[in-house]
């Protein structure tokens, strides 16, 4: 999981964004955020899906990494989604492909 806080971390500072930027656009305070990338929160659907936004990235560019996270159950979730909506002509955002 720590790694996931890592790889936060790393795109939040590329992209010049600050902990009390991202706490403030996820609605709470700057030391839970700084417990999301210190690893001291389990990162939800919730919380990924919050953050890939603010970032402006794919969540999977988060947890591509989930593998190495122990997170597998997310991608298989979020797989297991993208197929529903594909047999359901849901439409997919190019953003999740």
């Amino acid at each position: 999981m720590k790694i996931c806080g890592q790889n936060i971390r790393k795109i939040r500072r590329s992209k010049d964004f600050t902990q009390e930027y991202m706490a403030f656009e996820m609605g709470i305070s700057q030391k839970a955020y700084s417990d999301i990338e210190n690893a001291k929160v389990k990162i939800n659907f919730e919380i990924l899906t919050k953050i890939s936004d603010i970032l402006e990235i794919k969540p999977s560019e988060i947890c591509s990494i989930s593998h190495k996270c122990g997170n597998d159950e997310y991608e298989d979730k979020f797989h297991d989604l993208v197929e529903y909506m594909k047999k359901n002509n849901i439409a997919i955002p190019k953003e999740y492909l």
